[in-house]
């Protein structure tokens, strides 16, 4: 199947007024440009990663370094694309709840991650990070290591961008639905051959495919 931008560009379903900082689970999904196909290959329903998508699980988990306000859960990586579920937490919190949505666009507040920023009284202050931080920081930091290894490794070099620039997100509202996505990920290479990202699927699944 010839990739047609307008026809597979992946719909934002991220949602307006709802603070996506606020504590909560997220499932995400981040895809190469054109679909590149640059981490890997899927033998026999397993996933086995290359140089390059070893690059990309260790920067996935440092994410909770930069970050002392994430959590991952489940996470795989697959040919040209990665799912995952980040956890956002608070400071004053003990672990994250499961969150109600809103309907709308959401403008995220930037992440601060000076250490010495006070408040006007002397305490230390954090803004927590949105989803999207969390995303762009990953997105910028495998684009970076990745650039390296071009020079370094002779990887595959890519066309003007590494990740679309877009992503797909899903607010997890219930336990049920995060066992759901659970699944969904861990079987995600089992099911590369009806995956919508795959270049050559035979029969593609519906994007929310994780929710049947």
């Amino acid at each position: 199947m010839r990739y047609d931008p307008k026809k597979h560009h992946r719909r934002s379903i991220r949602l307006k007024g709802y603070d996506y900082s606020q504590a909560g689970a997220y499932f995400v999904t981040i895809c190469t440009q054109d679909r590149a196909c640059l981490f890997g290959e899927v033998v026999d329903g397993e996933m086995r990663l290359n140089d390059v998508g070893r690059m990309v699980v260790a920067e996935w988990e440092r994410l909770p370094e930069r970050f002392p306000d994430v959590a991952l859960d489940a996470f795989v990586v697959m040919p040209n694309h990665i799912h995952g579920i980040i956890v956002i937490t608070h400071p004053d919190r003990v672990g994250a709840g499961l969150v109600p949505a809103q309907e709308g666009d959401h403008e995220g507040r930037p992440y601060d991650t000076d250490p010495d920023r006070t408040t006007g009284t002397g305490a230390t202050t954090r803004v927590a990070p949105t989803v999207g931080d969390v995303v762009s920081a990953f997105k910028s930091s495998v684009t970076v290591e990745y650039a390296r290894g071009v020079k370094t490794f002779g990887w595959l070099p890519f066309r003007r961008r590494l990740w679309q620039r877009n992503y797909y997100e899903h607010i997890i509202r219930s336990e049920d639905s995060l066992n759901r996505i659970r699944q969904y990920i861990v079987e995600n290479p089992a099911r590369w051959v009806f995956d919508r990202e795959n270049p050559l699927a035979l029969a593609p699944e519906r994007e929310d495919a994780w929710a049947l």
